[in-house]
């Protein structure tokens, strides 16, 4: 994690101090602004790299930046059927404009004077970046309303030249660490999202790429899985999909020597494997919403930045009755707001648990959201495990007797630190009947609870790297080895995982209680204690050292005396 490289996090420190001390104060307008200059880097690179890789492979591969771009207010201008002389004079007419694409790349205009330079980043620049998929695309769509507001040429230099000097680190780190160069990008761009609240906006907050991870493996996405986040903020759930799903493609290609992560998690680079047809299925497959439409540009560029060209990311409410969706895909990986509140009327009908409350709605409208057979994974606060309300008992029946509810997993509270110091848990379901079959018998047979009590960092506010990855990797491990207990051998409940069997969970006494320590068995350890007497006579030894008890009533007082008629009083 970023928090470990101190270099790196000095580097983004000075460029928040840079925005900060130029004017642009609002944390949410600063990443804005700092995410098009980084997209405006990487597009570079990846462009370049691509290039690269085409030639020595012999494949074709045309760049974004060849050729000559004309903006689209002149394209406007333009006539089916106009020939290129016809545009040519337009052009030289000054009816319209065209620019070389050579001119747009970040290794072009960084070079230039500081006037000049945000001239060309303000009017060529970041249009061309608002149009890189064309008219039609969702990214141009949402992008549309995007603004450049870099106030002053100094800022913008120091900005691309500290940028720079972020990617140098990162390259470095690639190199000499193993780390792959995307995931040292996860952690900056985690970084810089973090500056966006401390408690979240809306309930949101950032997920630790390293639960993301866990949380990938446990569902295990396929190629050709449609996938989606109900709630997604900058992608990060969509992103982990992607990459588990390239590294599984790499694996059964005969990639080999691939290095676990600090956190022990496998993973490999986006060009790993990845045949054109792959990852256009990969990309297509992939589903995000979310209610902020900035974090809608956000996130569309942080998918485009790891390689996905067309990512699937639209401003949507999905609790609202504009979202119809239902019963569309394979797997749902999602950490939606805690705490926030929808208005009343604006609650989609198909949503039936007679509440206001964002953790359970999200819960229900992505059990809504599922296929049957599909499968969720899903952070809630751990109060959902326990609510005594209506509304949270009758989310808890539906997860047990209309999915099969695998497994509950609780996360120790300092896990979302710095943000939030929430206690959540992981919910881990399949869905098996839709909300208006008939039940004929309950889905759920067993529950496995998992108490996880580290994930590899410290649970204070600064979230170090400890030494080993905490239960991270034996999690998945034994969930994907789970079996139910059976009659003659009952789950040991004193153990950090344990099975439950549905009809416990639901009997009278537990009313569909999927708290853990509901049905954790506590061990208590004897402990014995010295007479009272011997405690005494390592007080008074601890008072008086090595005087002989024969003198001890004549040279002492207060404490001493008080001791010694109290070792009287036992004798």
């Amino acid at each position: 994690m970023l928090q470990n490289n101190l270099e790196l996090k000095s580097k983004i420190d000075q460029l928040w101090n840079k925005f900060w001390s130029g004017g642009i104060s609002n944390p949410l307008t600063a990443i804005e602004q700092i995410t098009y200059l980084l997209f405006m880097k990487r597009l570079d690179e990846l462009d370049q790299k691509k290039q690269a890789d085409a030639e020595f492979t012999g494949e074709k591969y045309t760049s974004k930046f060849e050729g000559r771009w004309i903006p689209p207010e002149y394209r406007a201008k333009l006539r089916d059927g106009d020939t290129q002389g016809e545009t040519d004079k337009k052009i030289a007419d000054g009816k319209m404009y065209e620019i070389d694409k050579r001119t747009l790349r970040w290794s072009e205009f960084k070079h230039m004077q500081a006037e000049d330079m945000l001239q060309h980043a303000q009017g060529k620049v970041f249009p061309f970046l608002k149009d890189l998929n064309g008219a039609e695309s969702n990214f141009t769509h949402h992008m549309k309303n995007a603004v450049f507001i870099i106030p002053k040429p100094a800022l913008l230099v120091e900005a691309v030249k500290t940028i720079d000097e972020i990617f140098e680190v990162m390259e470095r780190d690639s190199r000499v660490n193993g780390q792959a160069f995307q995931d040292i990008q996860g952690d900056v761009y985690e970084m810089l999202l973090s500056e966006i609240a401390t408690a979240g906006k809306n309930g949101q907050f950032r997920t630790p790429r390293h639960i993301i991870k866990l949380m990938a493996d446990l569902v295990q996405p396929q190629l050709g899985h449609k996938i989606a986040d109900p709630a997604c903020g900058s992608g990060g759930f969509l992103l982990g999909a992607y990459q588990y799903v390239v590294t599984q493609l790499a694996i059964k290609a005969g990639t080999q020597n691939l290095a676990p992560d600090e956190d022990g998690f496998v993973r490999t680079s986006v060009a790993a494997a990845l045949t054109e047809k792959a990852q256009a299925i990969l990309s297509s497959s992939l589903r995000g919403y979310d209610i902020d439409a900035t974090m809608v540009r956000l996130g569309l560029m942080n998918l485009m930045m790891h390689g996905i060209d067309e990512p699937h990311i639209d401003y949507k409410d999905t609790l609202s009755k504009s979202f119809v969706e239902e019963s569309e895909y394979d797997i749902v990986l999602a950490n939606p707001p805690f705490t926030g509140s929808i208005d009343k009327g604006d609650i989609n009908e198909n949503l039936q648990l007679g509440t206001t409350k964002t953790e359970l709605l999200f819960v229900e409208n992505i059990y809504r959201l599922l296929k049957k057979g599909g499968t969720a994974c899903v952070i809630v606060p751990q109060g959902v495990l326990f609510g005594a309300g209506g509304a949270f008992k009758a989310l808890r029946q539906m997860l047990i007797e209309r999915c099969d509810l695998k497994a509950v997993i609780t996360l120790p509270s300092g896990v979302f630190k710095p943000y939030a110091g929430v206690s959540t848990a992981i919910l881990l379901f399949t869905k098996v009947w839709g909300p208006k079959d008939k039940l004929t018998q309950p889905a759920t047979e067993h529950v496995w609870f998992y108490e996880m009590t580290a994930d590899g960092y410290s649970l204070d506010d600064k979230r170090s790297k400890q030494e080993g990855n905490g239960d991270l990797q034996d999690i998945i491990t034994k969930y994907h080895s789970r079996k139910p207990a059976t009659p003659d051998q009952e789950s040991d409940r004193t153990a950090k995982c344990f099975m439950v069997p549905r009809t416990e969970i639901a009997d009278e006494k537990n009313n569909y209680d999927l708290s853990l320590s509901r049905y954790k068995t506590d061990v208590f350890e004897e402990v014995h204690y010295d007479a009272p007497s011997v405690i005494l006579d390592r007080l008074i030894q601890a008072e008086v050292g090595d005087v002989a008890d024969a003198e001890l009533a004549k040279v002492q007082s207060g404490i001493v005396r008080e001791l010694l008629e109290l070792k009287g009083m036992l004798a």
